[in-house]
């Protein structure tokens, strides 16, 4: 019966931690004004062309999706995207920093300068 009994408890338990574990991280557009820095350098100058590893525009990413700009962020940490740039740098982000990082640009203009 105590087998039983821990079983049940257990059977109970393991649902509401796994609910707490899968919790989305939510973006804060003001916490990210500290985290953008990085990415001023080319996505904030209107038709920038980056020369490495070859010369390409850089797309303007105010304006999209948040989740399309962690859904990116995301494939580049891990090296679903190979742009050796952009791996470097979603690398040493958390799930919070792209989530905020994300929040901060969907709220940006298509041409803005972010400040």
């Amino acid at each position: 019966m105590k087998k039983l009994t821990a079983l049940l408890v257990l059977a109970a338990i393991i649902p509401v931690a796994h609910v707490a574990v899968a919790a989305e991280v939510v973006g804060n557009v003001q916490n990210a004004k500290a985290k953008i820095e990085m990415c001023i350098g080319c996505h904030g100058i209107p038709g920038y062309k980056a020369t490495f590893p070859e010369v390409f525009p850089v797309p303007m990413i105010g304006g999209q999706s948040a989740k399309y700009i962690e859904s990116a962020l995301q494939d580049y940490k891990k090296g679903a995207r190979k742009h050796p740039s952009m791996r470097g740098i979603a690398a040493s982000l958390s799930d919070q920093d792209i989530a905020d990082v994300a929040a901060f640009y969907s709220q940006q203009t298509r041409t803005a300068d972010p400040k």
